[in-house]
């Protein structure tokens, strides 16, 4: 694999396009999430979902990283499947931790990223990586874009 700054504008362009699968599973996962928490979420859009990908886009040293895990993504396949599992879940919980940015939101998209891989599946064809490939980009999003009550106002842990 070779990554050029052609190959990051072509992958941002393709995660770009991706909004009418990412966006309906962002927020099912929210929904779900917020069921089992007890709170209410906020709803993403289409436009909020490209922004936040401009967001990450934006930043070029993240951008190329982003870049290459989703192209790994795209073309891993596994003959059989259940052989390549724990490399598709390795690379789709860390491209949702790249994607949703530092600490303390990082953990919490890996671990929103089996929420929402259990809740997609790839169709028929698809490499076994593009279902995984789909619930890190909704894990990751969904972690960075506000909406969660927790995320409504300052953290009271600061220390001034």
């Amino acid at each position: 694999m070779r990554v050029t700054q052609a190959t990051v504008r072509e992958e941002y362009e393709w995660v770009c396009g991706r909004a009418d699968t990412v966006v309906p599973l962002v927020n099912d996962t929210r929904a779900h999430l917020g069921d089992l928490f007890g709170v209410d979420v906020d709803s993403l859009d289409d436009d909020e979902y490209r922004a936040a990908v401009d967001e990450v886009f934006a930043n070029g040293d993240r951008a190329v990283n982003v870049a290459a895990l989703v192209g790994l993504l795209r073309d891993l396949d596994v003959a059989g499947d259940y052989p390549g599992f724990v490399v598709d879940e390795l690379l789709g919980r860390e491209l949702a931790a790249m994607i949703a940015g530092d600490q303390p939101l990082r953990l919490l998209a890996e671990a929103t990223f089996h929420v929402a891989d259990v809740r997609t599946h790839g169709g028929e064809g698809d490499a076994a990586g593009a279902d995984d490939l789909d619930a890190a980009l909704a894990a990751g999003v969904q972690t960075r874009v506000p909406g969660w009550p927790w995320q409504a106002g300052e953290s009271p842990f600061a220390v001034e």
